[in-house]
């Protein structure tokens, strides 16, 4: 079995690595793992889950009735 090299190759400048402190390199799938854990989780427990939960609910409730509306800024809520 024939091993194939790629000759591809990437070219970055000295300078713009010196400006801008470094280059990393990272293939996709370790990109998208930092990029998940970069975010905060948080779990909710007792009284608060309850009323998000019911808020959630509610505000599924009013899209589904057609009671809500698109708006482009909050200035659009007054």
């Amino acid at each position: 079995m024939a091993t194939r090299t790629s000759q591809n190759s990437i070219t970055i400048s000295r300078e713009a690595v010196r400006r801008k402190g470094g280059v990393v390199i990272l293939d996709l799938g370790e990109y998208e793992k930092l990029r998940e854990s970069a975010v905060p989780t948080y779990y909710l427990a007792g009284k608060e889950a309850e009323e998000l939960d019911n808020l959630v609910r509610e505000g599924r409730r009013e899209y589904k009735a057609g009671k809500t509306r698109k708006i482009k800024s909050l200035s659009d809520l007054d």
